[in-house]
């Protein structure tokens, strides 16, 4: 059949929405004339690439399975099988169940978010968790905004806008999505003055620049030190520490900034992993402020976290960015949650990330074991083969590269189809998996239910 013939064969768009009824009824009119459109303008993509033409059944059910995708009160939860528990891509931290609560009371009615219930006047948004915030890390003061490269922003306008601020060659890191610390700066106000080598920096070097900065206008506003969270550099190199950046920044009158990313409030090595700079490590050193992320290692909502001295959290609380920064209820109600857990001694069962470190994996094995032979039916009416073996996890979202934990697998292999085709079938389930050695590896650390796994890959 002829290229026109087959695009003849295509019905308008008048004559679908005959069809498609029930579809307008349940999403309306405008929506469904947007997803019938989109589809066909891919079934005529599809035909000039030699695909036969679908028939009107075919392209409403493509329509219905993309209006579906596209609304997110629809949008689907996944099996996180890969191993990563911070995985950037299926959102990074699952939330305890209290924090889930938590947000979804405060959506259901109204709440206190700045409301004194004391006295009975206006309060200041987000005050319980700062102080919570304070308590947990022995901070001055504390400030939530909406997210991390916010706070940065937030931090360096508010202290360096329109002066020098002083940061090693090595520390201008690009973490994902755009966040490039140069043009995070340049958005800020503040001017870059880079220091150092990219593999070897000295305090010194610092000294050097303040010392030439000093006298000529606009000077140095602030001392940054940022933390590579999602790279390492090994071998000939050198950095000057905190705290002896602190002392420098003392001697010539330059507060110290810290940003360090994704922020751990427990000691990470207890977990077997390199130790993870902490806030209160920072803070103990004397810095004016530190930043770091609420859904990283601390296991919560999206969230900037700003801890430091009271003066200048408090400017940073009144800069015009503030407001535009500020975190919603939603992001305080899951935050005040999560960070209960801490203060309560709870973490290591309540929060999923930190749960996930902490888990064994002899742990692993046993659940493995378990999940092997309740899935052993579908895998034999699948033509699949299924092993335990040893790998690793990662922790992920830009937190302690290059550190793994042991872990059980369950490869599985088929000799009829590829680990791709494998792999796919698995995400048409909604499990999310990761191919090693040619072989889908299924990694327990990360799923939070295994009988919910078990639903998926066995449900008809």
């Amino acid at each position: 059949m002829a290229l026109n013939d087959k695009l003849r064969q295509l019905p308008s768009v008048s004559e679908l929405l005959a069809q498609a009824n029930g579809l307008v009824e349940a999403e309306g009119h405008a929506r469904v004339v947007h997803a019938l459109r989109e589809v066909l303008d891919r079934a005529r993509r599809a035909i000039h690439n030699g695909a036969p033409p679908p028939s009107r059944d075919e392209l409403i059910a493509t329509a219905r399975a993309l209006l579906q995708s596209l609304s997110l009160e629809r949008l689907p939860t996944v099996v996180n099988a890969t191993g990563v528990i911070i995985h950037t891509n299926l959102g990074r931290a699952p939330l305890s169940r209290s924090a889930q609560e938590a947000m979804m009371k405060v959506g259901r009615d109204y709440s206190p978010l700045e409301f004194d219930m004391t006295i009975g006047e206006r309060g200041r948004r987000g005050e319980a968790v700062e102080q919570l915030l304070c308590q947990l890390t022995g901070a001055e003061a504390a400030l939530v905004v909406n997210n991390c490269a916010a706070a940065t922003v937030l931090m360096l306008a508010t202290v360096a806008a329109g002066k020098g601020v002083v940061i090693s060659r090595g520390q201008l890191v690009e973490i994902g999505g755009g966040f490039r610390i140069p043009e995070i700066m340049a958005q800020s106000g503040a001017r870059l003055i880079e220091v150092g080598t990219t593999n070897r920096t000295r305090l010194s070097d610092y000294e050097q620049a303040i010392r030439e900065a000093e006298g000529h206008a606009p000077g140095v506003g602030a001392i940054l030190h940022v933390h590579s969270s999602n790279f390492l550099m090994i071998g000939f190199v050198e950095a000057a520490p905190i705290a002896d950046l602190v002392r420098l920044g003392e001697q010539f009158s330059v507060p110290v900034l810290d940003d360090l990313g994704s922020g751990a409030l427990v000691d990470t090595s207890q977990f077997g992993l390199r130790r993870e700079p902490m806030p209160q490590d920072s803070l103990r050193a004397g810095v004016a402020m530190v930043t770091f992320s609420g859904d990283k290692l601390l296991g919560g909502p999206q969230a900037g976290i700003m801890l430091g001295q009271r003066e200048w959290i408090e400017r940073c609380r009144r800069h015009p960015l503030a407001r535009a920064f500020r975190a919603d209820k939603f992001t305080l109600a899951g935050l005040s949650a999560t960070l209960l857990h801490y203060a309560r001694g709870e973490a290591h069962r309540e929060v999923p990330v930190i749960r996930m470190l902490a888990m064994s994996k002899a742990d692993i094995t046993r659940r493995a074991t378990q999940m092997a032979a309740q899935i052993a039916g579908w895998l034999r009416e699948n033509g699949l083969r299924a092993e335990l073996v040893d790998g690793v996890s990662t922790v992920g979202g830009g937190a302690l590269p290059g550190e793994t934990l042991p872990t059980t697998l369950i490869a599985l292999a088929s000799n009829a189809r590829s680990p791709g085709e494998i792999l796919a079938a698995l995400r048409a389930r909604g499990v999310i998996a990761r191919i090693s050695n040619d072989r889908v590896m299924l990694d327990l650390r990360t799923v939070l239910d295994d009988d919910e796994l078990a639903r998926r890959l066995c449900s008809t």
